[in-house]
């Protein structure tokens, strides 16, 4: 079964802190059937939020955007960055941001869908399409990622949180 671990990052007292992140992980030892596990993890996560089954049309959405996304994220990570190291679900204050860490720090970069002969090329242009913000963190140095001294990178992208209503729904909503 997959590995899902949920914290609360931070320490001491929350009231002098804020809100903090909800912070859920699944770490990858190997690509193949990462999609899928992540897949597996997404929807434990967000019935774990509420936000599946949904109870409007707005939350399925909002929901299947965030799917979309990070599945897009992880497969980018299998094909083009050496295999996904781990997969973060961040949740804080209407934003939900999707992280995923890999072994390239080589950073990605949209192509023509129709460049050549190969299939695809639509992921990060999914990803730029849906999210609010979407970037990259190489890890460099001699920390690398996770402090492991590894090379690699984070790429991320945040969307709206499902079941929010209000002004700013971001690109991905329909809105």
């Amino acid at each position: 079964m997959s590995a899902m671990r949920s914290r609360t990052s931070g320490g001491g007292d929350a009231r002098d802190r804020g809100p903090r992140p909800q912070v859920r992980r699944l770490p990858f030892t190997t690509a193949s059937g990462a999609v899928a596990r992540s897949r597996t993890f997404l929807r434990t996560a967000m019935q774990a939020y509420g936000w599946l089954p949904a109870p409007d049309q707005a939350t399925e959405l909002a929901a299947d955007d965030i799917l979309l996304v990070a599945v897009e994220l992880v497969t980018n990570a299998c094909l083009h960055g050496g295999g996904p190291v781990e997969l973060r679900l961040v949740r804080l204050d209407g934003v939900v941001r999707v992280e995923v860490d890999d072994r390239s720090d080589r950073v990605p970069e949209p192509r023509s869908p129709f460049e050549g002969p190969r299939a695809g090329g639509h992921g990060l242009h999914i990803v730029r399409r849906l999210a609010r913000e979407w970037g990259v963190l190489v890890h460099s140095g001699p920390r690398g990622r996770a402090g492991r001294g590894a090379p690699g990178k984070t790429v991320w992208a945040e969307l709206a949180e499902p079941g929010l209503r209000g002004g700013d729904a971001g690109p991905g909503s329909g809105g």
